[in-house]
This record gives structure tokens, sequence and C-alpha cells, in this order.
């Protein structure tokens, strides 16, 4: 059996036709766990260059070289015959090779393949940061025949083609780029380090494990006289991965939250202090206030650090019918902010309070009823906010665990107000799982991820029915775990993870 299970782990095809109609082709399908670089060559990739640190004036700037011609790169604008050896720091003179002129004295970073960060023969020079220096040492690179300058995302991309990193690790690193708060670098941190990239990789072999041993049962089963236990055991195995992967993808979004941004909107009647709760949080005029009602008329956005997480805050026009065009437009963008919000602000006037014999919550359900949001609420996380108590502090209540009871002009309340928002955000993020669990951070992600666990459960499905087709589903399901990582044929998903990135990474 261990001899019949090793050869199939190396020739993964199915050897019995299928007379389902749903499933054909089941011979001729190639390997879907195969990786993309067996389609280029260095020569075809060619030696790229390009200016990888900031722009700008500053003390020193990084050039960076990749490709098969590094090192002839290297011997012509530095003048050595012999290069030290790889993984050695040292100090030369840089010079153009055409003109003979002397450009800078840098520090010379040399690796060799594939001990690199692209996999290939590499190296960096550390130039003073100068504009004119960094020209210089450009245009001389560009004189040389068979460099050509780095497109975006270039050397990253090099460093996925040569095996260096799997695209959940080519987007934690674009993620790290990109990251704007603390909360985003420690999960792009993580991603980039593997955690994802080792789960799903778990994953596969179960999957793989799980179809060598079912082929074996459907070409050996009699000859060898394998047992039922055989097929028992695989059916055990995948139900394990499929929930696993259900359970993955039950995360409320989380990550996605954490790289994308908590949306908030602010939202409630006219005059009620929306665009001065905004400015407060925002510490800065991002709103115009007045005692008119009706002056914000279209959504107004402020992106946000709370506390080390990412938030998108809007601030929505007054809801209320209107004939005025402009404001029912704003009206209409309000509605949908609302609809696409993680977190609702909804805001109340205590005069209301005042003026009405309902309680808070019953005034919150009669408004949210007469605006027609009741379905819009619905699964929503909900904060209430009673504004204005300096006008009437008889209306003044304690704060619940979502209503508050703020003053936006004296900022009575707000203490409490604002360390509940903050607490809001994190948890929306996923704060205290970041790092110990790791979060599907992209839809790509969760599109396969969801199809592979269907794929899954179509093959336990089948199991009892035809173990043939039950081994196909498992195939398609291995497929779309490869698609995440890349390793499949994945030409097509390539120029849109890596067109993100900036020239000389």
């Amino acid at each position: 059996m261990n001899c019949c299970v090793r050869l199939l782990s190396n020739a993964l095809t199915l050897q019995k036709s299928c007379s389902c109609t749903g499933i054909i082709g089941l011979k001729k399908r190639a390997p879907p766990y195969r990786g993309i670089i067996r389609n280029y060559t260095a020569t075809q990739l060619g030696t790229i260059f390009a200016h990888s640190s900031g722009f700008g004036k500053c003390g020193v700037a990084v050039i960076r070289v990749s490709g098969e011609k590094t090192k002839q790169a290297m011997s012509a604008i530095t003048k050595k015959k012999k290069l030290p050896n790889a993984k050695r720091v040292f100090v030369s003179r840089l010079w153009h090779p055409k003109s003979n002129t002397m450009l800078d004295r840098a520090v010379v970073f040399w690796f060799a393949a594939p001990s690199s960060f692209t996999g290939e023969d590499m190296c960096e020079f550390q130039v003073h940061g100068g504009p004119a220096v960094i020209a210089s040492v450009l245009d001389a690179l560009s004189s040389i025949e068979g460099l050509r300058p780095a497109e975006a995302g270039d050397f990253t991309k090099r460093a996925f083609l040569n095996d260096k990193l799997d695209l959940t690790e080519v987007e934690g690193l674009g993620d790290l780029i990109h990251a704007e708060t603390e909360g985003q670098r420690r999960q792009a941190v993580h991603q980039m380090e593997g955690s994802l990239s080792s789960l799903y990789q778990t994953w596969t072999k179960q999957i793989l494990k799980s179809m060598a041993h079912c082929e074996a049962f459907i070409d050996f089963g009699e000859d060898q006289h394998l047992g039922d236990q055989v097929l028992t055991n695989v059916v055990t195995e995948v139900k394990d991965v499929q929930l696993k992967i259900e359970t993955h993808l039950q995360d409320s979004h989380r990550g996605e939250r954490l790289r994308n941004g908590v949306r908030v909107c602010i939202a409630g009647l006219p005059n009620v202090g929306k665009s001065t709760l905004l400015n407060l949080i925002t510490q800065r005029q991002a709103a115009i206030v007045s005692p008119i009602a009706g002056t914000t008329r279209d959504v107004i956005e402020t992106a946000l650090d709370i506390d080390g997480f990412p938030v998108l805050m809007s601030d929505t026009a007054g809801l209320r019918q209107s004939e005025d065009i402009i404001e029912k437009e704003g009206v209409s963008r309000a509605f949908k902010k609302i609809k696409e919000a993680d977190l609702i602000v909804f805001l109340l006037c205590a005069d209301s309070l005042k003026s009405s014999s309902k309680d808070v919550g019953q005034l919150i359900e009669k408004q949210a009823k007469e605006l027609g949001l009741l379905k819009d609420f619905n699964g929503k996380q909900l904060l209430y906010v009673v504004n204005k108590i300096d006008l009437n502090m008889d209306t003044a209540q304690e704060n619940s665990d979502n209503t508050f009871y703020v003053s936006c002009k004296n900022m009575d309340g707000m203490s409490s107000f604002l360390k509940h928002f903050s607490t809001c955000v994190k948890d929306l993020c996923g704060a205290a799982s970041i790092g110990s669990i790791p979060s599907i951070t992209q839809q790509r992600h969760r599109k396969h991820l969801a199809d592979c666990a269907q794929f899954l459960q179509q093959a336990i499905d089948n199991f009892d029915l035809d173990i043939v087709i039950a081994a196909e589903y498992m195939r398609m399901a291995l497929h779309e775990l490869g698609k995440i990582s890349g390793k499949v044929d994945a030409e097509q998903i390539l120029d849109v993870i890596f067109q993100d990135f900036c020239i000389g990474k």
C-alpha cells in the first residue's frame, strides 16, 4: 500500500473514465499544484535596476540591480575586475562606463543567486541621496547593455517567480509598504512572514494525502486488498479540512476591515450635531458647522488612525424629506453610506427626549422606522449618541452599552463615548487576534476558500455514490487553494497584485 501511495503522490491523474456528464476530461486535466516559474528563464526576465528608497533629498539612497548581468554591471560601474565574494559589503568609487566620469563613492552590497531577495544575482548601491547623484548612477546603469529600468513590483515579482515568496507573502509585503497604522503594520508583517501561507500549505498537504489514498483505493483496492478503512480515513480527513476552512471563513471580515479601514457613518436628523462630532473626533474643522439645518448636503469622508487602527469616517446629510434637489441627493447618499457602514453612530438631540414621552430606545426605534432604517440597522454595530445635553441637563441619563449622553459643545460625556468608540473599532478589526490567528485580508482569498470548501463538501457527498467523482472534486478544491498562494498557472492575477507596488520593490 505504501508503494502505491508514493507512486500516486507523484502522478495525481485519474486512471478511470467517468460517465457523469458534469465532470469531463478527467484524464487530460493537468495537475493543479504547479508553480509558474518553469515558464520563465533568466534571459527572458532580463536584468533590471531601480532607485528603491524614498524620493527627494536624503542622506543615503539605495539603487538596486537584479538579474543575470548583475556582476557585469558591478564590474563596469566600480571598475573592479575581481569582485569580492558574495554576501560581502565593500566601499567603492562609482564610474560612468561610457564617459569614465566619477559619480560617487558608495557602499556596495553583493548577493549571489539564489541567496538574495529575488533569488537572482543581486546588488545594491548605497549612494549619497542628492537627486543629481541618483540620476547619474541610474544613467550609468542604463548605458550598460542588457540592463533595463524596473517596472512597478518587478523585484518582488521575481521573488515570487523564483519561489522566494508565495502570493500571500507578496500581498503581505505590499500591505506593509502601504500600512498607515500600527494595526495594519502588525497584520502585514505576520502575513509577509508566512502566517497565511503556512496555514494554507497545511490544508494543501492534507488534501494531497487524501487524494493519494483515494486514488490508491480506486486503482488498487481490489488487487491489493485495501480495506474500507482507507476510504473511511479519507472521508474523515476531508471533513476535517472542510470544517477548518469554513471556520476560517467565519471571521466577520476582520482582516479586510483592518487592511482597508473600518467604515463608520455618522447619521441622524438635521442639526443634531453630526458635523460637530466629526470635527471633535478628527480634531480639525473637517466639516462646516452652523445652526442652520441642512448645512451638510454631501458626504464628507475623513481617514483616521484610532489607537492604531484605520477608520474611514463619513459625515452625512441630515435625514429628512426635502423638495430641494441637491439636499435630496445628499440624503440619498447618506442612506447609501448607512448601508455600507461597519459601524453606525446615530445622533439624537436631547430636546427630542424632553418633548417626547418615549424613552431613548423607543425614540430611536420611532425615528428609525420613520426614516426606513430598521432594515439597514439589522446586523450592524450601532452606537447611539444623545447630543446637546448642555441645553437641558435633566435629559442626561446613565450611559448604557451602546447609548451615550454627551455635549459636543462643552465636551461633557465625550471621554466615555470616545473610549467605547475606540473599543468598537478594535473589535471590528479583530485586535485581540492579530498575530495569533491568521486572518483573510483579500476578497480573492475569501472567494477561493469558499469555492474550495464547496468542492470539498461535494467530494464528501459523492464518496458513497462515485469515488471517482469525489476524487475529482478534491482536485478542484486543491486547485482553488493553489490559486491563493500562486502554486498554479496564475498569469491572469499577477498584474493585479503587483501593480500596486512602487518602482524598485
